[in-house]
């Protein structure tokens, strides 16, 4: 589906790469479409690893490629903090202005989802995504226009950073 929707969207360049993106599979079809309207715009790749340990690939991944990582958030750390529980649930928030900035320039609302952010979390079912906003998304939500090569540029990378993380 996502695939199709990429597709659609002129989006080819990660299918090109191989780290074809999967939609988060809930456990029934009529939670897969209530997901799947409540999470638009998001890139979802399953991963072989803990949350923890795909956490530690990409932020290892991203500070060996020079972006900078601005913060990790651990939030079931935060919610057992509050007496509360959540499953492993990880934020990191990365970037590298050679990139965000182009980016504004073209739109300067795009500012409000940079730095660029990815979610490493485990489902109901054990398993592991990392998911991160689709940069087409992005680009729509915020009319970019003029953009293209930054946009494949981020697509690119973060296909790849995705794809390094998680297998």
């Amino acid at each position: 589906m996502l695939s199709r929707l990429l597709l659609l969207m002129g989006c080819t360049c990660c299918l090109s790469l191989g780290a074809v993106p999967h939609l988060a599979m809930a456990e029934s079809d009529s939670e897969h479409s209530a997901e799947m309207a409540n999470e638009q715009g998001l890139i979802h790749v399953e991963s072989q690893y803990s949350v923890p340990v795909t956490a530690d690939r990409l932020v290892t991944l991203l500070k060996s490629k020079g972006m900078t990582v601005f913060t990790r958030i651990d939030h079931a750390a935060g919610a057992q903090s509050v007496g509360k529980s959540l499953p492993p649930t990880e934020v990191v928030v990365f970037g590298n202005p050679k990139v965000g900035t182009p980016l504004m320039q073209c739109s300067p609302t795009a500012a409000i989802d940079l730095p660029q952010k990815a979610l490493i979390r485990e489902d109901k079912t054990g398993k592991v995504w990392l998911s991160y906003n689709n940069p087409q998304y992005l680009a729509q939500r915020h009319q970019v226009e003029g953009c293209d090569a930054v946009l494949i540029k981020i697509e690119q990378a973060l296909a790849k950073f995705a794809q390094a993380a998680t297998q």
